[in-house]
């Protein structure tokens, strides 16, 4: 059995949650687990339904983007991700879909406003939209460059990626992460779910206000904080 089996199913049954949440339609998307000790991390195949993925199928790749195991081509998207595990050392999990509400808001373009208590429950700002890559940039090393993309608007907004474990690519799509691939799953499914609320809240008002300050801390630190106190 191969040394990186642990992963390989990790990133199996990660991926294999992506339509069960309907957050990919036929091939879009996809999910990678890292591990740190050995370098690695695996990813989906590119093109590959979910349908016919095994954990056997998943390619191993180091974060300089090396193929280190498998016989198949891995995503496409792979590159971003090794840029992402390469500067971000506390995740192990990354998501890439094309959902659709979350995909609206980085067509269009913009930050997806914090309105509400879902979102406040899972991060204090707005979720942020990149701006579109340069021609010359889109030109070269596209997925690579995709990946500095998303790292320059972190550290040009003063965003922290261990609390927002989420962005809109803009004119692209959405990316998420987390500590393991299964919280990175989970954050592209919250992103999908706030995405469709924030647009439904648009629809009814389009002057809806921002949720206030004291909302906005009140159901992020009862989740998150040192005093929380959400479950058991």
């Amino acid at each position: 059995m191969s040394k990186y089996h642990h992963i390989k199913q990790i990133a199996y049954e990660a991926n294999m949650q992506l339509p069960k949440l309907g957050l990919v339609l036929f091939t879009f998307g996809n999910v990678s687990t890292a591990d740190r000790e050995l370098g690695v991390f695996a990813i989906k195949p590119s093109g590959v339904p979910y349908k016919d993925l095994t954990p056997e199928k998943m390619v191993i790749v180091n974060f300089d983007g090396e193929v280190i195991e498998g016989t198949l081509r891995p995503s496409s998207d792979t590159l971003t991700h090794a840029v992402l595990y390469k500067h971000w050392e506390a995740i192990n999990g990354i998501v890439h879909t094309h959902s659709t509400y979350a995909t609206a808001w980085a067509q269009s373009q913009r930050d997806i406003p914090i309105f509400g208590t879902t979102h406040a429950d899972h991060l204090t700002t707005d979720v942020p939209c990149a701006p579109p890559m340069s021609d010359e940039l889109i030109e070269g090393n596209y997925e690579y460059q995709t990946g500095f993309q998303i790292l320059n608007h972190f550290q040009e907004n003063g965003l922290d990626y261990k609390e927002v474990e989420m962005i809109l690519v803009g004119s692209h799509a959405p990316f998420t992460w987390g500590k393991t691939a299964d919280k990175a799953v989970y954050n592209s499914a919250v992103l999908e779910a706030v995405a469709q609320m924030a647009y439904l809240t648009e629809q009814i008002n389009p002057s809806a206000p921002r949720l206030k300050d004291a909302l906005v801390n009140k159901h992020y630190q009862r989740k998150h904080g040192p005093d929380s106190y959400y479950g058991q």
